[in-house]
């Protein structure tokens, strides 16, 4: 069976989707070794608020960091990202995400 990816019916309904797209403070590129450390920190606080890391990557351009969250709710998502925000090695812009097929559902009902 495959593994869910966030474009499955079976993600969508299992959480909620937000895309973060991070930037390194200066107290992050001064901390920088600590990093890897700190993503599974991130890992842990997500799983203890029911989510799931769905992806992680470093980019080029104006963000460090891209990373995929499945939440339960607006709420745990919110206390992820301020619990982020006051460790104070990223500085996070959060953006909640739909997968095709919720996409298609929504673009049914607005042609309606």
């Amino acid at each position: 069976m495959p593994e869910d990816t966030a474009d499955t019916p079976a993600a969508a309904k299992t959480g909620r989707l937000y895309v973060s797209l991070m930037r390194l403070t200066d107290k992050g590129l001064a901390e920088l070794a600590g990093s890897p450390n700190r993503r599974k920190i991130s890992e842990e606080r997500v799983a203890a608020l029911g989510g799931k890391s769905v992806a992680f990557y470093a980019t080029l351009g104006a963000y460090d960091f891209v990373q995929v969250f499945e939440m339960p709710d607006n709420e745990a998502m919110m206390q992820y990202v301020l619990t982020a925000r006051r460790d104070g090695f990223v500085e996070p812009l959060i953006l909640p995400a739909f997968d095709p097929p919720t996409f298609g559902d929504i673009v049914e009902r607005v042609l309606k």
